[in-house]
């Protein structure tokens, strides 16, 4: 399965969360996790960091994921808005509430309807 994670914030901010999930012994174990970048737009120099791109194997646990998401979240000085897509599922993480994180859990382990077999 893949899924992306989107940061509005700075782009420190991506590659902060990044590190913080490679930490996670849970999540680097059963995950790929890579940097993606965007090209840049005219009169930029440089790409930009995008996004954090997670695929994962079986053994993966939505729940320590976005218990991760959230632990991160809340150490941070500024309140950013975390985006996690799977597939056509878009589903945001704002006030990391008990309900939120459940929620946000099961959109996760719900299978997709558009997902792409695995290879």
């Amino acid at each position: 399965m893949r899924v992306d994670v989107r940061v509005t914030a700075e782009a420190d901010e991506l590659r902060s969360l990044h590190n913080w999930l490679r930490a996670d012994t849970d999540i680097h174990r059963s995950s790929s996790l890579t940097l993606q970048e965007q090209p840049p737009e005219s009169g930029q120099m440089g790409s930009l960091v995008d996004v954090i791109q997670l695929v994962t194997d079986n053994g993966w646990s939505a729940a320590s994921f976005v218990v991760a998401l959230a632990a991160w979240k809340r150490t941070r000085p500024q309140d950013p808005r975390i985006e996690i897509r799977r597939g056509d599922t878009v589903i945001v993480l704002t006030q990391c509430s008990d309900d939120e994180i459940d929620s946000v859990v099961r959109a996760l382990e719900t299978p997709a309807a558009d997902a792409a077999p695995e290879a």
